[in-house]
């Protein structure tokens, strides 16, 4: 079982996110397990003050290391947790990652807010450092969201058929060129004209296969030609 501990100072916009799909079947099974903490709940004072301005000036508020060490060590099963921050400075989430963190018992999602959090947290607490993309957001509670969702996907016996998260975009680690997914198509064969490939309903199952694969190229040229770079 994998243990997500998510420490946050909106514990309350974890109600949705985690209560459907892959996350909710994972609960359920007890695969996965996901406490909620407050920030402020280790604030030192009685205003429960988890922010301070910036040392040198600036705008916006920093996240004070103070109660998220707290948080974090009050949580913590062993050294062996990893502890995630999330920021657009730093090496982007994927695949593989979550494949790797999947392996983990427990992992420790601190979401930032304002203008980040105190440097000293990202020194000698968090073990990974995670952006989800080159943008801005509020804070870290949808990349935290993000994190959780692809890290669950690994998770054995999740998944109904684990075979087809091994087709996903980008699932394979130790392909030289990664490659994104194939086209998919349903019912209507035919819809309003635009008609599904005839391979596609041959019964050829080996040109079905040489289709998708040739399709998944054309796909990756079109839309992510950086992976083949």
């Amino acid at each position: 079982m994998v243990l997500f501990d998510v420490i946050t100072i909106f514990p309350e916009f974890f109600t949705g996110p985690f209560d459907f799909g892959v996350i909710r079947r994972g609960r359920e099974k007890g695969l996965i397990n996901i406490r909620v903490h407050d920030l402020r709940d280790f604030a030192a004072d009685r205003h429960r003050t988890v922010d301070d301005r910036p040392f040198g000036g600036g705008e916006g508020m920093v996240l004070k290391p103070e109660p998220i060490f707290k948080s974090v060590e009050s949580v913590r099963k062993n050294e062996q947790a990893e502890v995630v921050v999330f920021s657009v400075v730093c090496k982007r989430f994927n695949q593989v990652e979550a494949l790797r963190l999947s392996r983990s018992e427990q992992l420790i999602l601190v979401c930032g807010r304002y203008e980040g959090i105190d440097e000293r947290v990202i020194e000698h607490l968090a073990t990974v450092e995670i952006s989800i993309g080159d943008f801005i957001l509020s804070g870290g509670e949808i990349a935290a969201a993000v994190v959780v969702d692809a890290v669950t996907r690994y998770v054995p016996g999740v998944v109904g058929k684990e075979e087809s998260i091994l087709r996903d975009s980008f699932s394979d680690p130790a392909a030289e060129t990664q490659l994104v997914e194939h086209p998919h198509y349903t019912r209507p064969a035919d819809f309003r004209g635009w008609k599904v490939p005839e391979v596609l309903i041959s019964g050829d199952h080996e040109a079905v296969h040489k289709w998708r694969q040739e399709s998944a190229l054309r796909k990756t040229e079109k839309n992510r030609p950086d992976l083949l770079r």
